[in-house]
Protein backbone atom coordinates (compact mmCIF):
# COMPACT_ATOMS: atom_id res chain seq x y z
CA UNK A 1 0.00 0.00 0.00
CA UNK A 2 1.35 3.18 -0.84
CA UNK A 3 0.05 6.69 -0.36
CA UNK A 4 -0.97 9.13 -3.22
CA UNK A 5 1.45 12.36 -4.06
CA UNK A 6 -1.49 13.84 -4.74
CA UNK A 7 -0.45 14.99 -7.93
CA UNK A 8 -2.77 15.16 -11.07
CA UNK A 9 -1.82 16.07 -14.73
CA UNK A 10 -4.40 17.57 -17.28
CA UNK A 11 -3.97 17.56 -20.86
CA UNK A 12 -5.44 20.08 -22.78
CA UNK A 13 -4.86 22.70 -25.49
CA UNK A 14 -6.53 24.00 -28.71
CA UNK A 15 -9.56 26.22 -28.25
CA UNK A 16 -11.28 26.98 -25.17
CA UNK A 17 -14.03 24.90 -24.71
CA UNK A 18 -11.07 22.41 -24.02
CA UNK A 19 -8.92 24.61 -21.82
CA UNK A 20 -11.98 25.90 -20.05
CA UNK A 21 -13.00 22.41 -18.13
CA UNK A 22 -9.43 21.75 -17.61
CA UNK A 23 -8.71 25.20 -15.55
CA UNK A 24 -12.16 24.40 -13.96
CA UNK A 25 -10.68 21.20 -12.80
CA UNK A 26 -7.86 22.90 -11.87
CA UNK A 27 -9.01 25.13 -9.57
CA UNK A 28 -11.61 22.88 -7.78
CA UNK A 29 -8.76 20.22 -7.28
CA UNK A 30 -6.20 22.95 -5.73
CA UNK A 31 -8.73 24.22 -2.95
CA UNK A 32 -8.58 19.89 -1.75
CA UNK A 33 -4.72 20.20 -1.64
CA UNK A 34 -3.89 18.55 -4.83
CA UNK A 35 -0.70 19.69 -7.15
CA UNK A 36 -1.74 20.04 -10.35
CA UNK A 37 0.01 20.52 -13.61
CA UNK A 38 -0.61 21.37 -17.49
CA UNK A 39 0.78 20.15 -20.28
CA UNK A 40 -0.54 21.04 -23.52
CA UNK A 41 1.56 21.83 -27.05
CA UNK A 42 3.61 24.32 -28.60
CA UNK A 43 0.68 27.16 -29.15
CA UNK A 44 -1.01 26.23 -25.28
CA UNK A 45 -0.50 30.22 -24.38
CA UNK A 46 -4.79 29.72 -23.67
CA UNK A 47 -3.50 28.36 -20.47
CA UNK A 48 0.05 30.38 -19.49
CA UNK A 49 -2.68 32.82 -16.90
CA UNK A 50 -3.04 29.83 -14.87
CA UNK A 51 -2.08 31.12 -11.13
CA UNK A 52 0.52 28.81 -9.69
CA UNK A 53 -0.02 26.11 -11.77
CA UNK A 54 2.65 24.46 -14.03
CA UNK A 55 2.92 24.66 -17.67
CA UNK A 56 4.46 22.21 -19.91
CA UNK A 57 4.96 21.91 -23.28
CA UNK A 58 5.13 18.92 -25.52
CA UNK A 59 4.76 18.72 -29.59
CA UNK A 60 1.81 17.70 -31.37
CA UNK A 61 0.67 17.25 -35.06
CA UNK A 62 -3.16 17.83 -35.36
CA UNK A 63 -4.41 16.00 -38.40
CA UNK A 64 -8.28 17.19 -38.72
CA UNK A 65 -8.65 19.05 -41.81
CA UNK A 66 -5.43 18.73 -43.18
CA UNK A 67 -4.40 17.32 -46.43
CA UNK A 68 -2.74 13.55 -46.54
CA UNK A 69 0.39 15.52 -47.10
CA UNK A 70 -0.01 17.45 -44.14
CA UNK A 71 -1.47 14.87 -42.36
CA UNK A 72 1.95 12.97 -43.18
CA UNK A 73 3.97 15.28 -42.21
CA UNK A 74 2.09 15.69 -38.52
CA UNK A 75 3.33 11.74 -38.00
CA UNK A 76 6.64 12.66 -36.95
CA UNK A 77 5.54 15.22 -34.40
CA UNK A 78 3.31 13.11 -32.91
CA UNK A 79 5.98 10.79 -32.02
CA UNK A 80 8.09 13.32 -30.55
CA UNK A 81 5.78 14.19 -28.63
CA UNK A 82 4.63 11.30 -27.28
CA UNK A 83 8.04 10.59 -25.94
CA UNK A 84 8.31 13.59 -24.90
CA UNK A 85 5.02 13.23 -22.76
CA UNK A 86 6.33 9.52 -21.42
CA UNK A 87 9.83 10.97 -20.74
CA UNK A 88 8.05 13.78 -18.89
CA UNK A 89 4.97 11.74 -17.08
CA UNK A 90 7.97 9.24 -15.97
CA UNK A 91 9.62 12.61 -13.87
CA UNK A 92 6.79 13.65 -12.55
CA UNK A 93 4.77 10.86 -11.52
CA UNK A 94 0.78 11.83 -11.53
CA UNK A 95 -1.77 9.77 -9.77
CA UNK A 96 -3.85 10.64 -12.56
CA UNK A 97 -3.71 12.20 -15.99
CA UNK A 98 -6.83 13.45 -17.51
CA UNK A 99 -7.20 14.26 -21.02
CA UNK A 100 -9.98 17.11 -22.14
CA UNK A 101 -9.85 16.08 -26.16
CA UNK A 102 -8.50 17.92 -28.98
CA UNK A 103 -4.78 17.13 -30.70
CA UNK A 104 -2.53 18.74 -28.10
CA UNK A 105 -3.85 16.00 -25.49
CA UNK A 106 -3.34 13.18 -27.88
CA UNK A 107 0.67 12.80 -27.29
CA UNK A 108 0.05 12.88 -23.16
CA UNK A 109 -2.39 11.11 -23.22
CA UNK A 110 -0.78 8.21 -25.61
CA UNK A 111 1.81 7.85 -22.75
CA UNK A 112 -0.28 7.86 -20.23
CA UNK A 113 -2.38 5.28 -21.45
CA UNK A 114 0.80 3.05 -22.51
CA UNK A 115 1.84 3.00 -19.04
CA UNK A 116 -0.04 1.98 -16.11
CA UNK A 117 -1.14 5.71 -13.96
CA UNK A 118 -4.88 6.12 -13.36
CA UNK A 119 -6.31 7.78 -16.56
CA UNK A 120 -9.55 9.48 -17.31
CA UNK A 121 -11.17 11.69 -19.99
CA UNK A 122 -13.64 14.97 -20.56
CA UNK A 123 -16.20 15.25 -23.03
CA UNK A 124 -17.70 18.16 -23.43
CA UNK A 125 -19.86 17.61 -26.36
CA UNK A 126 -22.78 15.01 -26.96
CA UNK A 127 -20.67 12.95 -29.57
CA UNK A 128 -17.30 12.12 -28.41
CA UNK A 129 -14.59 13.61 -30.49
CA UNK A 130 -11.70 12.32 -32.35
CA UNK A 131 -9.12 12.21 -29.64
CA UNK A 132 -10.91 11.40 -26.72
CA UNK A 133 -11.92 8.22 -29.28
CA UNK A 134 -8.73 7.34 -29.49
CA UNK A 135 -8.69 6.34 -25.72
CA UNK A 136 -12.17 5.75 -24.96
CA UNK A 137 -11.32 1.64 -24.65
CA UNK A 138 -8.33 2.39 -22.61
CA UNK A 139 -8.49 5.03 -19.95
CA UNK A 140 -10.34 4.07 -16.42
CA UNK A 141 -13.48 6.59 -16.39
CA UNK A 142 -14.83 8.77 -19.21
CA UNK A 143 -16.66 11.96 -17.89
CA UNK A 144 -19.39 13.24 -19.76
CA UNK A 145 -21.63 16.42 -20.33
CA UNK A 146 -24.72 14.86 -21.49
CA UNK A 147 -26.48 11.92 -20.44
CA UNK A 148 -26.02 10.44 -24.40
CA UNK A 149 -23.34 10.79 -25.95
CA UNK A 150 -22.55 9.52 -29.96
CA UNK A 151 -19.54 7.42 -30.84
CA UNK A 152 -18.97 6.03 -27.70
CA UNK A 153 -17.47 2.19 -28.37
CA UNK A 154 -20.14 -0.20 -26.66
CA UNK A 155 -17.06 -1.74 -24.57
CA UNK A 156 -16.02 1.83 -22.77
CA UNK A 157 -19.82 2.43 -22.53
CA UNK A 158 -19.58 1.16 -18.10
CA UNK A 159 -16.95 3.91 -17.81
CA UNK A 160 -19.12 6.55 -18.56
CA UNK A 161 -20.08 8.86 -15.85
CA UNK A 162 -22.18 11.83 -16.30
CA UNK A 163 -20.12 14.91 -14.46
CA UNK A 164 -21.73 17.87 -17.09
CA UNK A 165 -19.64 20.77 -18.16
CA UNK A 166 -18.16 23.30 -15.85
CA UNK A 167 -19.07 26.36 -16.29
CA UNK A 168 -17.72 29.51 -14.97
CA UNK A 169 -17.85 31.05 -11.40
CA UNK A 170 -19.92 34.00 -12.47
CA UNK A 171 -22.62 31.88 -14.08
CA UNK A 172 -23.25 29.47 -11.21
CA UNK A 173 -24.31 32.23 -9.19
CA UNK A 174 -27.17 33.17 -10.99
CA UNK A 175 -28.36 29.22 -10.87
CA UNK A 176 -30.51 30.52 -8.22
CA UNK A 177 -32.75 33.18 -10.54
CA UNK A 178 -36.28 32.95 -10.89
CA UNK A 179 -37.22 32.45 -14.34
CA UNK A 180 -38.68 36.34 -15.26
CA UNK A 181 -42.20 35.90 -15.67
CA UNK A 182 -43.91 36.50 -18.90
CA UNK A 183 -47.37 37.05 -18.73
CA UNK A 184 -50.44 39.67 -20.25
CA UNK A 185 -48.45 42.06 -21.96
CA UNK A 186 -44.90 42.30 -20.07
CA UNK A 187 -41.84 42.87 -21.85
CA UNK A 188 -39.92 39.85 -23.36
CA UNK A 189 -36.74 39.74 -23.23
CA UNK A 190 -34.76 38.03 -26.35
CA UNK A 191 -30.72 37.22 -26.29
CA UNK A 192 -28.83 36.30 -29.13
CA UNK A 193 -25.87 35.11 -28.89
CA UNK A 194 -23.79 34.87 -31.67
CA UNK A 195 -20.83 32.35 -30.19
CA UNK A 196 -17.23 33.89 -30.30
CA UNK A 197 -17.65 35.55 -33.65
CA UNK A 198 -20.90 36.46 -33.24
CA UNK A 199 -22.56 34.97 -36.09
CA UNK A 200 -22.97 36.66 -39.45
CA UNK A 201 -26.23 34.64 -40.05
CA UNK A 202 -28.08 36.00 -37.18
CA UNK A 203 -27.62 39.29 -37.93
CA UNK A 204 -29.11 38.62 -41.15
CA UNK A 205 -31.83 36.66 -40.11
CA UNK A 206 -32.82 37.81 -36.51
CA UNK A 207 -34.17 41.34 -37.32
CA UNK A 208 -35.94 40.52 -39.92
CA UNK A 209 -37.72 37.56 -37.87
CA UNK A 210 -38.64 40.12 -35.59
CA UNK A 211 -40.27 42.61 -37.72
CA UNK A 212 -42.32 39.71 -39.04
CA UNK A 213 -44.57 38.98 -35.61
CA UNK A 214 -47.61 40.49 -35.02
CA UNK A 215 -47.67 43.96 -34.06
CA UNK A 216 -49.24 43.09 -30.47
CA UNK A 217 -46.16 40.39 -30.06
CA UNK A 218 -43.11 42.82 -31.28
CA UNK A 219 -44.10 45.67 -29.31
CA UNK A 220 -42.94 43.67 -26.37
CA UNK A 221 -40.11 42.50 -27.74
CA UNK A 222 -36.54 43.75 -25.98
CA UNK A 223 -33.47 42.11 -27.72
CA UNK A 224 -29.73 41.74 -26.68
CA UNK A 225 -27.53 40.38 -29.34
CA UNK A 226 -24.09 40.21 -29.57
CA UNK A 227 -22.87 40.76 -33.08
CA UNK A 228 -19.49 41.35 -35.29
CA UNK A 229 -18.34 44.99 -35.14
CA UNK A 230 -19.06 45.41 -38.72
CA UNK A 231 -22.93 44.10 -38.91
CA UNK A 232 -23.48 46.26 -35.28
CA UNK A 233 -24.27 50.04 -37.67
CA UNK A 234 -26.39 47.99 -39.90
CA UNK A 235 -28.19 45.57 -36.82
CA UNK A 236 -28.87 48.83 -35.07
CA UNK A 237 -30.62 50.54 -38.38
CA UNK A 238 -32.62 47.09 -38.26
CA UNK A 239 -33.95 47.62 -34.83
CA UNK A 240 -34.55 50.80 -34.97
CA UNK A 241 -36.77 51.20 -38.16
CA UNK A 242 -39.25 48.81 -36.52
CA UNK A 243 -39.11 50.95 -33.08
CA UNK A 244 -37.57 47.57 -31.23
CA UNK A 245 -35.68 48.35 -28.00
CA UNK A 246 -32.13 46.59 -28.94
CA UNK A 247 -28.98 46.71 -26.83
CA UNK A 248 -26.41 45.35 -29.57
CA UNK A 249 -22.47 44.97 -28.61
CA UNK A 250 -19.72 42.74 -30.19
CA UNK A 251 -19.43 41.68 -26.37
CA UNK A 252 -20.82 41.86 -23.34
CA UNK A 253 -19.14 41.63 -19.64
CA UNK A 254 -22.28 41.16 -18.08
CA UNK A 255 -23.48 37.74 -19.80
CA UNK A 256 -24.61 36.26 -16.63
CA UNK A 257 -26.91 38.79 -15.48
CA UNK A 258 -28.38 39.06 -19.44
CA UNK A 259 -28.76 35.16 -19.26
CA UNK A 260 -30.82 35.56 -16.17
CA UNK A 261 -33.10 38.28 -17.88
CA UNK A 262 -33.93 36.72 -20.57
CA UNK A 263 -36.86 34.85 -21.49
CA UNK A 264 -35.67 32.97 -24.57
CA UNK A 265 -31.80 32.21 -26.08
CA UNK A 266 -30.82 32.26 -29.78
CA UNK A 267 -27.70 30.75 -29.90
CA UNK A 268 -25.11 28.47 -31.47
CA UNK A 269 -24.65 25.35 -29.58
CA UNK A 270 -20.97 25.28 -29.14
CA UNK A 271 -20.19 22.77 -25.57
CA UNK A 272 -19.47 26.21 -23.45
CA UNK A 273 -22.73 28.39 -24.71
CA UNK A 274 -24.70 25.54 -24.06
CA UNK A 275 -23.70 24.47 -20.65
CA UNK A 276 -24.30 27.93 -19.76
CA UNK A 277 -27.58 28.51 -20.75
CA UNK A 278 -28.72 25.00 -19.04
CA UNK A 279 -27.27 26.30 -16.34
CA UNK A 280 -28.94 29.33 -15.83
CA UNK A 281 -31.96 27.18 -16.66
CA UNK A 282 -33.39 29.34 -20.14
CA UNK A 283 -35.04 28.13 -22.67
CA UNK A 284 -33.20 28.40 -26.09
CA UNK A 285 -33.21 28.09 -30.15
CA UNK A 286 -30.13 26.58 -30.60
CA UNK A 287 -28.84 27.07 -34.36
CA UNK A 288 -25.49 24.40 -35.09
CA UNK A 289 -22.72 25.71 -36.51
CA UNK A 290 -22.94 23.56 -39.92
CA UNK A 291 -19.06 23.26 -40.09
CA UNK A 292 -17.65 22.16 -36.77
CA UNK A 293 -16.30 18.55 -36.69
CA UNK A 294 -17.76 15.83 -36.59
CA UNK A 295 -21.62 17.74 -36.48
CA UNK A 296 -20.62 17.82 -32.42
CA UNK A 297 -22.84 21.50 -32.36
CA UNK A 298 -26.05 19.51 -33.53
CA UNK A 299 -25.52 16.67 -31.57
CA UNK A 300 -25.32 19.42 -28.68
CA UNK A 301 -28.58 20.72 -30.25
CA UNK A 302 -30.24 17.52 -30.38
CA UNK A 303 -29.42 16.68 -26.79
CA UNK A 304 -30.94 19.75 -25.40
CA UNK A 305 -34.69 19.31 -27.67
CA UNK A 306 -34.80 15.47 -26.23
CA UNK A 307 -34.86 16.46 -22.51
CA UNK A 308 -37.40 19.78 -23.82
CA UNK A 309 -34.79 22.48 -22.77
CA UNK A 310 -34.94 24.01 -26.05
CA UNK A 311 -35.09 23.77 -30.21
CA UNK A 312 -33.16 23.20 -32.66
CA UNK A 313 -33.05 25.02 -35.84
CA UNK A 314 -30.47 23.68 -38.97
CA UNK A 315 -29.00 26.72 -40.52
CA UNK A 316 -30.20 25.70 -43.73
CA UNK A 317 -33.74 26.67 -42.42
CA UNK A 318 -32.54 29.45 -40.49
CA UNK A 319 -34.56 32.07 -42.42
CA UNK A 320 -36.45 34.99 -41.08
CA UNK A 321 -39.85 33.42 -41.95
CA UNK A 322 -39.36 30.07 -40.49
CA UNK A 323 -37.72 32.20 -37.04
CA UNK A 324 -41.04 34.16 -37.27
CA UNK A 325 -42.89 31.24 -37.18
CA UNK A 326 -41.28 29.73 -34.10
CA UNK A 327 -41.27 32.93 -32.49
CA UNK A 328 -44.43 32.87 -33.09
CA UNK A 329 -45.58 30.15 -31.57
CA UNK A 330 -43.21 29.66 -28.69
CA UNK A 331 -44.09 33.22 -27.64
CA UNK A 332 -47.89 32.71 -28.34
CA UNK A 333 -48.24 29.34 -26.26
CA UNK A 334 -49.17 29.67 -22.71
CA UNK A 335 -47.14 28.12 -20.11
CA UNK A 336 -44.35 26.66 -23.25
CA UNK A 337 -41.19 28.63 -22.13
CA UNK A 338 -41.76 28.13 -18.90
CA UNK A 339 -41.78 24.68 -19.01
CA UNK A 340 -38.96 24.76 -21.38
CA UNK A 341 -36.68 26.41 -18.36
CA UNK A 342 -37.39 24.57 -15.61
CA UNK A 343 -36.40 21.59 -17.88
CA UNK A 344 -33.10 23.67 -18.88
CA UNK A 345 -31.92 24.38 -15.76
CA UNK A 346 -32.96 19.94 -14.65
CA UNK A 347 -30.12 19.68 -17.74
CA UNK A 348 -28.00 22.18 -16.19
CA UNK A 349 -24.66 21.19 -14.23
CA UNK A 350 -23.49 23.89 -11.53
CA UNK A 351 -21.43 21.30 -9.83
CA UNK A 352 -19.73 19.91 -13.15
CA UNK A 353 -16.07 20.53 -11.41
CA UNK A 354 -17.22 19.34 -8.09
CA UNK A 355 -18.68 16.23 -9.76
CA UNK A 356 -15.55 15.70 -12.12
CA UNK A 357 -12.91 15.85 -8.65
CA UNK A 358 -15.10 13.43 -7.11
CA UNK A 359 -14.47 11.17 -10.20
CA UNK A 360 -10.95 11.48 -9.96
CA UNK A 361 -10.74 11.37 -6.80
CA UNK A 362 -12.26 7.70 -6.84
CA UNK A 363 -10.02 6.67 -9.31
CA UNK A 364 -7.27 7.50 -6.86
CA UNK A 365 -8.85 6.57 -3.48
CA UNK A 366 -11.40 4.01 -4.67
CA UNK A 367 -11.75 2.96 -0.63
CA UNK A 368 -12.24 6.69 0.55
CA UNK A 369 -9.40 6.04 3.09
CA UNK A 370 -6.67 7.75 1.39
CA UNK A 371 -4.76 4.96 0.41
CA UNK A 372 -4.67 2.66 -2.67
CA UNK A 373 -2.65 -0.05 -4.74
CA UNK A 374 0.19 1.61 -5.77
CA UNK A 375 0.21 2.52 -9.27
CA UNK A 376 3.68 3.50 -11.46
CA UNK A 377 3.54 6.22 -13.63
CA UNK A 378 4.70 5.82 -17.19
Amino acid sequence: MSTPSNLIALAAGGTGGHVFPASALACEMTTRGWQVVFITDRRGGAVSNMENIQTYRVRAGGVAGKSLLGRLRSIPELAIGTLQARRLLKRLSPDVVVGFGGYASVPTMMAATWGTCHTAIHEQNAVLGRANRLFARKVDKIAMSYATCRAVPPEAASKIVQTGMPVRSDIIAMRDSAYPQLDGGAAINLMVIGGSQGARVFSDVVPHAIAGLPDALRRRIRVVQQCRKEDLSCVRDAYGAMNVAAELADFFSDMPDRLAAAHLVISRSGASSVAEILAVGRPSILVPYPHAVDDHQSANAHAVAEVGAGWMMDQSIFTSENLTERLSELLGAEGLLTRAALHARRAGFADAAHRLADMVEMLVLPNGNGHHEGRAAA
